[in-house]
Order: C-alpha cells, then structure tokens, then sequence
C-alpha cells in the first residue's frame, strides 16, 4: 500500500491491453476510488500516449483509500476492472495549497477560501500564453519566483487554445508543437506533458492555476461536443492539482474577422452554458468554476444562467484612467445582484499597455474595487500576456494591430505589479473577508456620479481602511477637510498614512473625533494618493 499526501496530486499509469486507431476519442477510462466508508470519486483517466493512460487523484482526506478501474472497452484486460488501494497522509510543509486545501467559494458566497475554511484574497496575474515555446522554462521559473515574492497567489494562463490568434499559428505553439491536429480531430499528448511540467511547477509554488480551457471563439470551429471531451481531457489532466477552472476568454466574441457575428455569439452563449453543466458534472474534485466575459461584460452574462458559474469575472476595458470609473460602478453593481457570489476584476487596465495604465491606475482599480467589495483582483502586464522576447516578439494581431513589443522580462518589472502586492499584504493584517463598504463613513466619498472620490471599508467598531485619491489641500483658503464619520462611542482608534506604493506608515496617533463622531482627515505627507487606516486599539 503506498503513502500519498493529503491535497497534493498521485498519479498512476496503466498500458492498455488493446492498440487503437484514435485512443483519445475511442476509449474513456475511469477510476473509482475513495475510502472504505465515505464519499466515492469518479476521476476520469487522459489517454497519455501510445498505449498509456495515466488517472491522477488527491484525496481531501486522511484514510485508507481503495480504487478500481472502468473502462468503456469492457474487454481490454490493461485498463478494466484493475484494483489497488493506498494510504493518505496529512501534509507536512508551508506551502498553503497542500497544507489548507485548494480554494473553493465560502459559505457566504462572498470570498474565497481553503479546504479548511482558512481565507483566501486572490491576487492573480495574467499568463494567457505563458506554455507557449516563447517561454522558456528558466524564463517560467523567473516569473514565478517574482510573483510569489511579490504576494501573487493566482496564474491566469490559457490551456493552448490561445486568443489573439488563428488556429494553427505558429506562435501557438510550445517545444513539442500544437495542442491538436489541424482539423481538432486528436489531440498531441506532448504538447500536454510539456504543459503538465509548468501546471505542476505553478501550483507547487503556490500559485493557484487558473486555467483557461479556450478563447470563446473556438466554439464554432470545434463544436460542443469535441470540446466537452477536450474539457474531460484538461480534468483529468489538472484537476487533481489546485486548480481554478475558467471555462473560455471573452466568451461570447467571435473570431476577430468573422463575417457571421451575431449567429456565432449566440451560438457560443448557449455553447458554453452547456460546457459549463458538463464541466461541473465530470469534475470529480468540484473545483471553483468562472468564465472570463467580453469587453464591459460581467462573467454571469456570458451564459444562460449565472448559477452557472461559482465567481464573476468582469472585464472593464484598457481605457486608462477611464477605464476606473466603469471598473468600480460594475464591483459595486455585481456585489449587490444575485445570486451572491465573489466578485473580482480579471482584466484590465494592462500595465503598459496604450496609455494612461501605469502604477497609479493600476493603484485606482485596486483599491476602489476592493474597497467597494471586491474580494480579489487580477492584474496584466503588456509584454507579459503574448510573451514577447527580445529575440521574438508576439507581433501583430488577426486584425493588424500590435499591441505593443515590451519583453516579458521588463514588464514584469514594470511597478504596478509590487503595488498589489502591498495592498495584498496590508488587507491581510486584517480580517478582509469580514469588511464591508462604508461610503458613510466619509464626506464627501466616491459615488456613482463621482468615482473619483475617496473609497472606505472596513469592520465596524474595528478597523477602517480609507482610499483617498484626490489631494487634501487643508492651508488653501475655502479649502473644506475630508470628514471621517460616525465614529463609534467608545472606541479608541489610532491612525496611520500608509504609502500605497510602498507601504511605508506615517503614525498620526490617537483619533480624536468630536461630539458627533466626526474626525477631520489630516494633512497628507505629500501630494499622492493614500492609505488612511484607523485601528481600533
């Protein structure tokens, strides 16, 4: 009997007794398995090549674990009808994804979170090409040391299907080729174990990998159908891992150049509502399900029924400081619709990228959407997305436009993305998933007609985290302060400045509100955007 670990992935290979002409399609292998008395598991097998399959499990508990195979080919002595059993440990180690558990949506249906109930603040970047051959691995490794030393705790990256690209384009490819054949019609396990290293590499760094299936638009050209199986093949290659499941980018947008848009975005709302329900259904270790939206679309309305999907996704356009207004009015406007669910940015705003996006927007996006309810963010570095080299750049795109030739290696230094993660560092000095929003706390505050205010939330007689974007000018004459209200009774509160590109405080003591609870914002330490927070001592 072997000895596994609890949460983190097995893996067990079988050779088939019979040579088929087309495995990936022909043949389904499933293994049943769990303990002797508690909930089973059907986890689907990947034809791995040649005459292997290989099932992968992690077991959410400790115990004694049996199996047996089933396979559709009743006959075939190699893969039906084999039985075993092992032993699952508790996990021994720091890394959070195997020691609490893979992310799933809370009880309340507002935050993340572990297996074990332990709060989980995504903080994801944007890889969408990153197992593409313009990577190198060296290159892969550097990039996650950064992000991991930064804070990130979330990968967005494409399972091969890219955007921004027609199929079969060169710059689709990783060091063992495409993820299929021309015509979809198999697919090139090579291509899979090349990407299984990365996957592997992501979540054994912490990093949880949100994985795309496809860009929306492959809908049309592989049909439901062939991606259901493509969908059962990424399940059994990944979901034992710490995964996030993303069913496709920009959903419901066709092709770039397609000449019959309006069939095939309604063709792909009900395409990828129906991959959703089958998703759900075959994955045996329920991991957390979204779907990436067009552009100033929510993720519920990429699909027929928002039940659909366990978190939303919003993508509010690269606009620069435009683009702030919209991204924080849909948070709050998502926040409060149904069914509840975690609300978070999954695109916007690429640092670098057109004009107007560098670190203070990317600043602006943060803090207003979180502090308007959002329970996580995803940032994007142009250069980082297409994965451009200094050797090889992505280029241009089916519609002729570049988007831009800053190397990975750069925008990957580009400040923004540190910014984050101090904001990341300092919600989690509290209990985050506990805050609310409070724009009575403060006036004058941001409101739908002015977004461009001052943001606040917090817990109520605990701690008040305060964004304030616009400067305050307390020696210009006329000039009117920013009013910290309903200060509870009773509650002693201290203050801090906190520079929300550095982190570095600046103490301003004990708060002393008058009778009305109301206490005057001091006099900023320079004129920038801030952090005020009010600890209750």
């Amino acid at each position: 009997m072997s000895d596994l670990r609890r949460f983190v992935a097995a893996e067990w290979s079988f050779e088939s007794s019979v040579e088929y002409d087309d495995p990936f399609n022909e043949v389904d292998l499933d293994v049943v398995e769990g303990p002797a008395e508690g909930k089973r598991y059907r986890v689907p097998g990947f034809w791995a090549g040649g005459k292997v399959w290989k099932v992968r499990f992690a077991a959410e508990t400790a115990g004694e674990y049996k199996w047996v195979t089933e396979c559709s080919d009743s006959g075939n002595k190699g893969l039906h009808g084999l039985r075993g059993e092992f032993k699952v440990q508790p996990y021994k180690g720091d890394n959070k994804l195997y020691a609490h558990g893979p992310i799933r949506v809370s009880k309340s249906k507002k935050h993340f979170e572990h297996s074990d109930g332990e709060p989980f603040f995504w903080l994801g970047d944007t890889w969408w090409m990153s197992l593409c051959e313009r990577l190198k691995w060296d290159g892969f490794k550097e990039l996650v040391a950064d992000r991991v030393a930064k804070g990130f705790n979330v990968v967005q990256l494409v399972a091969g299907l890219y955007p921004d690209m027609d199929w079969y384009d060169e710059r689709g490819k990783n060091e063992a080729g495409y993820p299929f054949d021309k015509d979809f019609e198999r697919i090139n396990p090579a291509y899979y174990d090349a990407a299984d290293k990365r996957v592997q590499y992501l979540a054994d760094a912490g990093l949880v990998p949100c994985v795309v299936g496809s860009w929306g638009y492959y809908l049309p050209w592989l049909g439901v159908e062939k991606l259901k199986r493509f969908w059962r093949y990424l399940i059994a290659r990944w979901g034992a891992l710490p995964v996030a499941w993303c069913l496709a980018g920009e959903a419901r947008m066709p092709y770039y150049l397609s000449k019959h848009r309006e069939a095939e975005e309604q063709q792909q709302f009900e395409g990828w509502s129906e991959i959703s329900r089958y998703v759900r259904q075959t994955d045996p270790m329920g991991r957390p399900i979204t779907i990436h939206p067009s552009c100033m679309q929510p993720g519920r309305e990429q699909v027929t029924d928002a039940k659909l999907i366990d978190f939303e996704m919003l993508q509010s356009g690269h606009g620069g400081y435009d683009s702030v207004p919209n991204t924080i009015s849909s948070v709050v406007k998502l926040c409060a619709a149904e069914p509840k669910m975690p609300v978070l940015e999954a695109e916007v705003n690429y640092e670098g990228f057109l004009h107007g996006t560098y670190d203070e927007v990317q600043r602006m996006a943060f803090w207003g959407s979180v502090l308007s309810g959002g329970r996580g963010h995803t940032y994007g570095a142009n250069g980082i997305w297409q994965v451009n080299t200094r050797q090889q750049v992505y280029g241009a795109s089916p519609h002729g436009n570049t988007w831009g030739n800053l190397p990975w290696d750069d925008a990957m230094n580009l400040p923004g993305s540190g910014q984050l993660g101090v904001g990341k560092k300092l919600l989690e000095r509290y209990r985050w998933w506990e805050f609310e929003p409070h724009q009575e706390w403060l006036e004058p505050a941001a409101d739908a007609e002015n977004r461009w205010g001052h943001y606040a939330a917090g817990i109520q007689g605990q701690v008040r985290v305060i964004y304030t974007y616009q400067v305050i000018f307390l020696g210009v004459p006329g000039s009117k302060p920013v009013l910290v209200q309903k200060i509870e009774a009773g509650v002693n509160y201290r203050a801090f400045f906190v520079n929300p590109s550095t982190g570095q405080e600046h103490d301003l003591g004990a708060v002393k509100a008058d009778e009305e609870g109301n206490w005057p914002i001091p006099q900023q330490p320079e004129a920038r955007d801030w952090l005020l927070v009010l600890e209750a001592e």
